[in-house]
Parts: C-alpha cells; structure tokens; sequence
C-alpha cells in the first residue's frame, strides 16, 4: 500500500469515528481535516466533495462488516450454526458500538427519507445484507435445519430488527438486560424456524 492509499484508509478511519459520533451530515471536509492534520484541499484531493467522503465512510464501513461480521461467520458450518455465528458476531459489534456498525445502522435511519446517492448506496447495502442473511437461512434449509416453508427474506427482516433495536435501545439506555433480551429473541426465531 502506498503513501497515497495508507493516508486515504487514516482519513476513513477517523471519518468513521465523527461520523459515528456526528451521523454522516455532521461529517465535514473541514472538521475532518483539522482532525487529521490535513489541509481541506489534501482531503479534497482524495474525495471530491461530501457526498464522496460519506459514500467512500460508507464503503469503508461496510468492508469493515464484512471482514469482522461476514467473513468470520462464513467460517462456521453451513445452515443454523451459521446463522448463528453470524448474529453472534453482528450483535457482539452493536454492543461494543464499533464505529462502523455505528455509522451503518445510524445512517440508514438519517437517510432512510433523503432521496441521493447516499440513500441508494444504503438501499442497495441494505438488500446485500438482507440477501446474505437469506442465503444462510435457505442453506439451514437445505441442510434439514429449518423446515422447507420458513420464509428466508421474513428471518433475514426479523434477525435485522432484533440487531437494530438492539443496537439503538443499548446505546440510549445502556440496560445490559438488553442482550439478553436481544438472545432470547434471536433464540425463538430459531426455534420457530426449526423442523419438528
């Protein structure tokens, strides 16, 4: 990696961090060059405006999810405890509030109703996300763990909502009964996914 590439991975680094504090409206050209020591004009010269510094935040984000949530989990057996993993590690994110996670799951509420470039980067995350969830679900299918009828995209929905109530509830509250909580639940859905 060269000088060009190692300085374009710090300034996401510290953007994911204001953003996760500030939501990606509150991240600035400016305010992200003082924090980096960077002039607007260095930051400029890696991103071209803010939209391209919140799309490339976002893009850093997500290969962060991939390589800390996805990829380990893709590591355990196919079907159910796949599935498992995968919450497992995704849940584990939320409650250390990863800047990352932060920036991702808070994004899709700030931009979930301005129309952009922004947004459809999100929707189009979002549906990759939902997809990959739907694709352990049909393999715990397959594998003889859930039953033929379980509804991949209703797990995928419903494993999305425990993680995000999950995540916004322990941030405003901080109740540790909240994990718990976000457990049993993920453990019912498994239970009324299985066979017999």
């Amino acid at each position: 990696m060269g000088k060009g590439e190692r300085t374009r991975v710090a300034v996401l680094e510290r953007a994911t961090e204001i953003s996760s504090r500030l939501g990606l409206s509150g991240l600035t050209i400016g305010a992200l060059a003082g924090s980096t020591g960077l002039s607007k004009s260095g930051v400029y010269a890696h991103f071209l405006s803010k939209e391209e510094l919140q799309l490339a935040t976002l893009r850093y984000a997500r290969e962060a999810f991939v390589d800390q949530v996805l990829r380990p989990a893709l590591s355990a057996p196919r079907g159910g405890p796949r599935l498992r993993a995968f919450f497992e590690r995704w849940l584990e994110r939320a409650r250390t509030a990863v800047p990352a996670c932060c920036v991702y799951l808070a994004a899709r509420v700030e931009f979930g109703g301005q129309p952009g470039p922004v947004r459809d980067q999100l929707a189009q995350d979002y549906r990759d996300l939902l997809d990959s969830i739907g694709q352990m679900v049909r393999a715990a299918v397959a594998e003889g763990h859930f039953r033929p009828e379980v509804d991949p995209a209703r797990v995928a929905q419903d494993l999305d909502g425990i993680v995000m109530g999950f995540f916004f509830a322990y941030r405003l509250l901080g109740d540790p009964e909240l994990e718990r909580r976000a457990r049993e639940s993920f453990a019912s859905m498994m239970a009324a996914a299985r066979r017999g």
